[in-house]
């Protein structure tokens, strides 16, 4: 498949993961099985798949500075390859936030906002969580997270 190929299934499958996190998980509890294990797994797939076939061992001193990493997404392959990375961790991320919230009864209409900035803007979200967890639970350091 082309990366253009790869960059809108993957893009589909991240959707199918948020509608299921937003609109769903609140109505069952299995959710983050499903987001893990299949969910978020075929998009490891997908990113493992890229960079197999596209980075090679000497690549890895590209990382050293802006630039090199800068060269490195002027490969298309690469380039979706660092969207899926993104789109799995942000995902991920997400679900931790749901299951924190759960497990300290934070509702889950007040999360919302922290979910949506996590999949557009990743650790946003996830200060946006931690603010909305101190001030429902007077805690910034939940216990056993």
């Amino acid at each position: 498949m082309t990366p253009d190929t790869l960059f809108l299934l993957s893009s589909g499958i991240a959707s199918i993961g948020w509608i299921t996190l937003l609109f769903i998980s609140p109505f069952w509890t299995g959710f983050d099985k499903f987001l893990v294990g299949i969910i978020i797994a075929l998009l490891a797939l997908i990113y493992t798949g890229l960079n197999v076939a596209n980075f090679h061992v000497s690549d890895a001193a590209k990382f050293g500075s802006l630039d090199g990493v800068a060269a490195l997404y002027q490969n298309k392959a690469l380039l979706a390859a660092g969207w899926v990375h993104f789109l799995a961790f942000d995902l991920l991320t997400a679900v931790w936030i749901k299951k924190n919230a759960v497990k300290l009864g934070i509702p889950h209409a007040w999360i919302i906002p922290a979910l949506i900035f996590s999949c557009l803007l990743g650790p946003l979200g996830f200060l946006l969580y931690l603010l909305t967890r101190w001030i429902m639970t007077r805690n910034y350091f939940a216990q056993n997270i």
